[in-house]
């Protein structure tokens, strides 16, 4: 009964605070850009990661098992995985340019695991034989922490494209801090902006924030890429164990290898120097590669068939 009431306080601090951090985010974004809002939005997030780890820490001490055993629980933990993606960079760079996809992202996943499944979902359940294994927390947590890091980098990627074909783009779409920060500078320096027309100062900007998406959309795919890799791996040498095959085919481990795929094919398209406009080709290809995260993680398990069929929107989505 304690462990309980401390999963959903902490749940719905971390559901706060998150909340709280995309309204910080709004009023920076459409009313003015003030310093202490922004530091104590990036403080907002460090306080979801670490209400969002005690829960999973209290769901393990009250469950016996690393908490993965169905879909709320991979969902809370895909949250947690959100966070982790926000803070590297923060670590390094206190204005971090990760927070307008992250928060959004861990809002989404805490907001439907808690709103979005019912009471019984969310109950902590006995794990199922195949599940019982020393694997479960390498394979799982892996593939779920690729499943970040490429949505995140995947939706970098959609928004450089749309940046991209954008003929007259607003500076609403630009990042404010970088943008104004800029401009208040060179115009403390004087002759550079009185000698550039207000178009070609618009598509410098333009291409600078295009840089910047291209940047971090690959070094956050080249992350995930890395994760799904290990995780693959782990689950073979798992499937390997549990069912005398390192590989069978299962719709969850074709579409994990299409999905893999896609992602390689995007790193190859980026660091090719052969290939012409690398950054807008190699976005496209991570497009598609946001749509195939969401099948190989939710769209498989509606069909409920195969050797993960106990994933299927009762137990473990992996």
């Amino acid at each position: 009964m304690i462990f309980a009431t401390l999963e959903h306080i902490l749940t719905h601090i971390s559901f706060s605070i998150i909340s709280i951090v995309i309204m910080i985010h709004l009023m920076n974004l459409l009313v003015y850009e003030i310093e202490g809002l922004r530091n104590s939005s990036e403080k907002g997030m460090i306080a979801t990661f670490f209400s969002i780890t005690g829960f999973l820490v209290i769901r393990w001490i009250s469950s016996g098992h690393f908490p993965l055993s169905n879909l709320y629980e991979s969902l809370i933990f895909l949250s947690w995985s959100f966070s982790i993606i926000h803070m590297i960079p923060y670590l390094g760079n206190p204005k971090n340019d990760l927070s307008a996809i992250t928060a959004p992202s861990a809002i989404f996943t805490q907001g439907f695991a808690t709103s979005g499944l019912s009471t019984e979902m969310q109950q902590s359940a006995i794990l199922v034989p195949a599940l019982q294994s020393q694997w479960l927390m390498m394979h799982v947590s892996m593939m779920l922490l690729s499943y970040a890091a490429l949505l995140c980098g995947s939706l970098l990627s959609v928004a450089l494209i749309v940046i991209t074909f954008r003929k007259n783009i607003d500076f609403f779409f630009i990042n404010k801090n970088f943008f104004f920060g800029e401009m208040e500078y060179l115009n403390e320096k004087g002759s550079v902006l009185k000698k550039t027309s207000f178009l070609s100062f618009r598509n410098f900007y333009k291409y600078q924030l295009i840089k910047r998406l291209d940047y971090w959309s690959y070094r956050v795919i080249s992350l995930g890429f890395t994760f799904l890799t290990i995780g693959i791996l782990s689950g073979a040498v798992w499937a390997n164990e549990a069912w005398g095959s390192y590989w069978n085919w299962d719709p969850k481990e074709t579409w994990a290898f299409i999905t893999w795929t896609i992602f390689a094919i995007y790193l190859h398209t980026r660091t090719n120097p052969k290939l012409q406009d690398q950054g807008t080709n190699s976005a496209f290809v991570a497009s598609i590669g946001f749509l195939l995260i969401w099948i190989c993680y939710f769209g498989v398990n509606l069909l409920g068939i195969g050797f993960h069929s106990y994933g299927s929107f009762q137990l473990i989505s992996n």
